[in-house]
């Protein structure tokens, strides 16, 4: 499917749902927030990794566009000081989903309560299997695998999928194939569906999307986020931190009616 079509296949989609997700973010994210897991930070051992791509007019954006724009209005030679006005996509660089993106009138990114910015975090990894199909999806086989090795997701995780992705970010393997078509991995509904029930808070990717790149109708967008939970997309520095264990703190942007935005994300072990 082509780039524009994928686009306007978005865009119908949106508007022939938008009663169906009427309200439906709200009263997903207060209960997400009531019972979202409190993890102990007091037993960290105050080393902090960036998940947060350096954010750049190079960065690999889904539209294909610049995601950021710097004019600099004051120069330190004339006024002593300096300053740039930035101008970006709301959805480009490390950033966040918020339930409005996908949904009528679903939670903005301001509305996002801070308990679930702050959570447990856990990391699958399907970094083997994606480098040889570079489309294929988080399973709940995948899941159920995690979840021996290592317990339980708690309740107000995130949980964020290992692709081995982030590597390739100054890459047009990025983003698409050799033949120009999106490739990347994703999430799949029968998973997110799964992490839902499970009470996860967010789920989050080190590609350009929830869904994977060959996807024709963002089932995982329009499942997981009219729900009232949130996610991220084009996560950094996940290999460098165990698959349980840490605590991720979301720096959500805080723009009053935003459907998501750049975001500072660290996990602190």
């Amino acid at each position: 499917m082509c780039h524009v079509c994928v686009m306007e296949s978005v865009k119908s989609r949106m508007l022939s749902r938008r009663d169906l997700f009427r309200g439906a973010a709200a009263t997903g994210i207060v209960g997400l927030a009531a019972g979202a897991a409190r993890p102990a930070l007091a037993q960290a051992t105050g080393k902090v990794v960036d998940l947060t791509h350096t954010f750049t007019p190079d960065f690999p954006t889904f539209s294909g566009e610049p995601g950021i724009s710097m004019e600099k209005t004051v120069k330190f030679d004339e006024s002593g000081y300096q300053l740039f006005r930035v101008t970006y996509d709301e959805h480009s660089g490390t950033h966040i989903d918020a339930p409005l993106h996908f949904s009528e009138d679903g939670l903005s990114v301001d509305e996002l309560p801070p308990e679930t910015l702050v959570c447990p975090l856990c990391i699958i990894d399907i970094s083997a299997r994606a480098a040889e199909e570079p489309n294929t999806m988080l399973s709940p086989e995948d899941i159920e695998a995690f979840v021996s090795a290592h317990g339980d997701i708690p309740a107000g995780a995130l949980v964020a999928m290992y692709s081995g992705w982030a590597e390739k970010a100054g890459d047009a393997s990025f983003r698409n194939d050799a033949d120009g078509n999106f490739a990347f991995p994703g999430f799949s509904k029968p998973a997110t569906d799964m992490l839902a029930e499970m009470g996860v808070a967010a789920i989050g990717v080190d590609t350009l999307s929830l869904d994977p790149g060959s996807s024709a109708d963002f089932a995982v967008h329009y499942g997981w986020l009219p729900s009232g939970r949130y996610g991220i997309e084009c996560l950094a520095g996940l290999a460098d931190l165990p698959a349980t264990g840490a605590t991720v703190f979301v720096g959500a942007p805080k723009h009053g009616g935003g459907t998501g935005g750049p975001a500072r994300v660290m996990a602190v072990l």
